[in-house]
This record gives C-alpha cells, structure tokens and sequence, in this order.
C-alpha cells in the first residue's frame, strides 16, 4: 500500500479528507473566517483547516489541522506528532493542537478525524453528540 493510499503522503488529500469527514457531522457546516477554512457546530469552531502560509524567516508552512482534545491522552498523542504545537492566541492552553498535514510521519488522516470528532464533541451541542451516537449505533 502507498503512503496516499494510507492517508499520509499528500497533504491536500489529506485535508480534504478530514474537511470531508469534518463535513458530515450533524450540523456542521464550512465558514471562511481569515480567508482561510473552519469547520463549524452551532457558530462555534471545532476544526481549523488552514493551507499553509509564508512564515516570517522560515518559509512556507505546511498546511495544518487544528483541533480542540481536551481528553490528556489524545492530547498528549496529537502533541507528539512531529511538528505539532499547542495553537497560538491562547488557544493552546485551552487544549486545541495544531498538527501540520502530510508529512511522511504526520498522523494519517484516519487518526485526524479521530481527534476531530473528539474535537466535535467538545464543542457540538449534547443533542447534536446524541445524534452522532445514534448514527453510529445504527
């Protein structure tokens, strides 16, 4: 099996399959706040997918995932992914984690909706989480 066909390697593939993913929890919906794309639960973000920018002095930054793991294992696990780094603005000691996207050794994208349904549960409403268990049960 090829690291694209794992859910490594490419890291628009990759993106597109955690938006996706992202996407087809209930009530989510796509907002472009910045320019840039978030994954949002009654007005409230639960996934930050941004494509890479120019950072001062050191080139252009791989596109990232950011997500809200307030679970100390999965937060702990997403923290050692190479490159990952608790988010800026404050976010971070609020528990969100970025994780740059497509590196040979980045979390394949299996493992990135993984922490982004957690991130979703954090957020969602607890009807919405029910809806999502009920689909899942069903």
């Amino acid at each position: 099996m090829d690291e694209r066909a794992k859910g490594r390697g490419d890291a628009q593939a990759v993106r597109e399959r955690v938006r996706g993913f992202a996407l087809e929890l209930p009530g989510a919906y796509e907002d472009f706040p910045w320019g840039e794309s978030v994954v949002k639960v009654n007005r409230k973000i639960f996934v930050f997918l941004f494509l890479g920018h120019l950072v001062a002095g050191q080139g252009d930054s791989p596109p990232t995932a950011t997500v809200k793991l307030t679970d100390p294992g999965a937060h702990a696990h997403a923290m050692s992914a190479p490159g990952a780094l608790p988010t800026g603005y404050g976010l971070g000691r609020a528990g969100w984690v970025t994780i740059p996207l497509g590196a040979p050794d980045a979390p394949d994208a299996e493992l990135l909706c993984d922490w982004v349904e957690e991130s979703y549960r954090t957020i969602a409403p607890k009807r919405l989480v029910a809806e999502l268990d009920a689909r899942a049960a069903g």
